[in-house]
């Protein structure tokens, strides 16, 4: 007799035990009787009748999916290919888990559908220039459709677009075209203020004789800084002064 209750009370606490469990803060515990939604388990120790009852967990933290390399032929003709990732947080479990089925597996599908529908409907120039409009128009299309499964779409990043190698150099040598022609024009602009300077400095200088002396003397001085050993002296125009004058009498 004593070894039946001992049996029996061993089963009753297996079977008590084996019906506990331990939910996480960051989850949601969905239980069903006999297949049945009856409720949503908040986090703490609960317990569920064994064989009867089960449970199904929700991580209801922000999730991280990956938009797998999509081949995408943009409005120019042009073939790129395109990869992003999904930020998404589940809102409501309930209808995340009753409302569809893998609801990772289904978001990761309409993003790929979602990139290559609005990629394929702009320019190569938009796409590389504008990410962050070409993301918010991807998140805009998969939000639609998340929003009755309970589920947020909190942002879309285009990562990475993959040009072909005849693109990637067409692009380079553009490139390269667009800077020489800046070169140039920032060249031509410098030279025409330096004339425009120089100009200006010429009529300074000529109001003044004095002024031409002193430039003068300031070239003499910095070409002996230079250890030259010839220095070209220009004759002086002060000694033809007396003769000019006296020419003209």
């Amino acid at each position: 007799m004593n070894l039946v209750v001992t049996v029996l009370t061993v089963f009753i606490i297996l079977f008590l035990l084996s019906g506990v469990r331990v939910i996480f803060e960051y989850k949601r515990a969905l239980k069903f009787r006999f297949g049945s939604y009856v409720q949503t388990l908040q986090p703490g120790l609960r317990w569920i009748i064994p064989f009867v009852e089960s449970i199904q967990t929700v991580d209801i933290r922000v999730i991280t999916i990956n938009i797998v390399s999509q081949e995408v032929m943009t409005e120019d003709n042009v073939p790129c290919s395109i990869d992003g990732v999904v930020f998404f947080k589940v809102e409501n479990p309930e209808k995340a888990v009753l409302e569809v089925e893998q609801f990772q597996f289904a978001i990761s599908q309409l993003a790929q559908a979602a990139l290559r529908d609005v990629c394929g409907k702009v320019e190569l120039d938009t796409i590389l220039s504008k990410r962050e409009e070409m993301g918010k128009s991807i998140k805009e299309t998969v939000a639609e459709e998340t929003v009755r499964w309970g589920i947020i779409v909190i942002d879309v990043k285009i990562k990475d677009i993959q040009l072909p190698e005849n693109m990637r150099r067409m692009m380079a040598n553009q490139a390269e075209a667009e800077r020489s022609r800046r070169a140039q024009v920032i060249l031509a602009q410098a030279e025409e203020q330096a004339a425009h300077k120089l100009l200006e400095a010429g009529r300074i200088i000529d109001q003044s004789p004095s002024a031409i002396k002193l430039r003068l003397y300031q070239t003499l001085a910095n070409i002996a800084t230079e250890k030259n050993s010839t220095i070209l002296f220009p004759f002086p125009e002060e000694v033809l002064a007396p003769f000019r004058q006296k020419k003209e009498e």
